[in-house]
């Protein structure tokens, strides 16, 4: 048992801590659905990697689509246009995208599926490693470049490295996982006002993300939507109750 949940407790230890550094910065910027558009772009191009080229220049694909959002994206900040709508379009854009690509493929739902929450109970450990290798200079950069750049390059850089991240971990966990995990524990330690909140993220992305893939094994459910359904309903619980009502 231990062997088998090792590899993606490690996995989602790794996730949990970048993710959340994003998330914090995406918080901050009021721009909750980047990270989901950047995924749903980088999912596209996957789908248009199985659907026309049978899986061929899958990662450059991937990549590329993450990267052209974020590009997108980076010049939308620095205009004078409302960012959630325009961000909300190019979601919609790339789910509607990934529909059409798949849609005469016979694996296409399957597809669409694991695109939005894989399995990752049983993610290879060569995958792992190489996501961690691409993480660790992801870290890298933002320790020694990213504090150092200002206006438009700050902004460019901060979402390609998203999209970098994203379109790693969008192969290794979906969308819908990059995207609790990017929001879920920033915005319950952001919402209780903790001192380190990067800290506190890693704390609670941990806590939600091991217990899943355990009730997930134990229970015999999917994995990659239990992470998702209990780092929501976690997220959404401790938030309420946290909260103020409004005053007339």
């Amino acid at each position: 048992m231990i062997d088998i949940l090792l590899i993606p407790i490690a996995l989602v230890a790794i996730l949990v801590m970048m993710h959340s550094w994003f998330g914090i910065g995406i918080l901050k910027r009021g721009i909750i659905f980047t990270d989901l558009a950047i995924a749903q772009f980088a999912a596209l191009g996957s789908a248009i990697s199985l659907g026309y080229f049978h899986e061929k220049y899958f990662y450059l694909l991937t990549l590329t689509f993450a990267l052209l959002s974020a590009f997108l994206i980076a010049i939308a900040s620095q205009r004078k246009i409302k960012l959630e709508p325009f961000i909300g379009l190019l979601y919609v854009l790339g789910a509607s995208g990934i529909m059409m690509v798949l849609a005469h493929s016979a694996e296409g739902m399957e597809h669409f599926k694991s695109l939005l929450a894989s399995d990752i109970l049983f993610t290879p450990p060569i995958d792992v490693l190489k996501s961690a290798i691409i993480y660790m200079l992801i870290a890298l950069i933002l320790w020694k470049v990213y504090p150092k750049l200002t206006g438009f390059f700050r902004e460019l850089t901060f979402f390609s490295l998203l999209a970098l991240t994203v379109t790693s971990s969008v192969n290794l966990a979906g969308v819908l996982v990059v995207f609790v995990l990017l929001i879920a524990p920033p915005f319950v330690v952001l919402s209780l006002n903790v001192k380190k909140p990067l800290l506190y993220s890693f704390y609670f992305g941990w806590f939600f993300s091991i217990f899943a893939i355990l009730i997930s094994f134990f229970y015999d459910l999917p994995t990659g939507y239990t992470i998702v359904f209990f780092g929501a309903l976690l997220s959404s619980i401790i938030v309420l109750l946290n909260s103020k009502k409004v005053t007339p």
